[in-house]
């Protein structure tokens, strides 16, 4: 069974102006290190058992500088999904599910999750991820929630 990172990067760059703007929203900002939130999330995802490569959906507007910053870290086979218009997350589940049953089998599992979260205990992370896979793989829908 197969674990579909999705990573959604879209967003209107509005929520942490001035330093996020519309046509380089905060999932490209290197706020935490050397690297992006959209990177951090990648390589975070990149340590779970049984994934494929992300799929990362954005708008068409941003299109090269997610396929720069995956480039920079080294994910070349992750799959950019352009939307000609931001429309929240339930087009793009539908269409990252889609999208895995078609390359995956009906069996495959999504894990939508936001490009711009930071998340400190990977280890946690990963453990929590695997966890829920578990679930999901016998037809539940898990979803995570954190204390604001």
């Amino acid at each position: 069974m197969t674990l579909l990172p999705v990573l959604m990067a879209g967003g209107s760059g509005t929520r942490l102006w001035p330093l996020s703007r519309e046509q380089y929203p905060k999932q490209f900002l290197k706020l935490l290190n050397e690297r992006s939130l959209l990177q951090n999330t990648a390589l975070r995802v990149s340590r779970l058992e049984d994934s494929a490569p992300p799929l990362v959906i954005g708008g068409d507007a941003h299109r090269f500088v997610i396929a720069e910053q995956m480039r920079e870290i080294g994910f070349d086979q992750a799959t950019v999904m352009l939307e000609p218009e931001g429309r929240n997350t339930a087009p793009a589940a539908a269409v990252a599910a889609h999208y895995a049953s078609t390359h995956f089998g009906p069996q495959a599992l999504v894990f939508l999750l936001a490009a711009d979260q930071a998340v400190e205990n990977t280890p946690a992370f990963v453990a929590a991820v695997e966890a829920a896979a578990k679930v999901a793989a016998t037809g539940k829908i898990v979803t995570f929630g954190i204390q604001p």
